[in-house]
């Protein structure tokens, strides 16, 4: 893989390195590095595009605590939403044959792989963020999802 130079020093090194991710997602790209003025940035692609769009699960995830919602969510739901970094078709296992990577009540560690999400015949390992209990599996196996979409809910420990 060549090396990517960007020249313009005006954009905030975030807006960059979102903008490199938005490239990748529809490419069949692993991984990029890229160092400038002493600053080292790697975008590996399944990762660190799940961090990007975790922000903002958590942030949906708190107005769902709302007080219109206790009827499907117990009063304490302190649960973290995983979900999909990308669009494309949700494997809650590596084969049709296989058990799945996690079921309700299995403990997940950080780092672990939780999920596939299949986008333009790549697939993408979705990973645990933080260690916690299966609490709740949303997505479907097999169904297509989209980016932000939640795969599942992980009480954390």
């Amino acid at each position: 893989m060549g090396k990517m130079e960007i020249q313009e020093h005006e954009t905030p090194w975030i807006q960059r390195v979102e903008e490199l991710i938005n490239v990748l997602e529809g490419s069949t790209v692993g991984e990029l590095e890229l160092t400038e003025a002493g600053t080292r940035i790697v975008i590996r692609r399944r990762p660190d595009m799940m961090m990007v769009s975790m922000p903002a699960q958590q942030g949906e995830r708190t107005d769902a605590s709302t007080p219109g919602a206790p009827a499907r969510h117990e009063k304490e739901d302190h649960s973290v939403a995983i979900a999909s970094p990308l669009t494309g078709v949700y494997y809650s296992s590596p084969s049709p044959t296989s058990p799945p990577f996690v079921t309700p009540g299995s403990s997940v560690a950080v780092g672990q792989v939780i999920a596939l999400v299949e986008a333009m015949k790549v697939f993408n390992e979705v990973q645990a963020e933080v260690a916690g209990r299966v609490r709740e599996m949303v997505a479907v196996n097999g169904e297509v999802v989209q980016k932000g979409d939640v795969l599942l809910k992980l009480e954390p420990m």
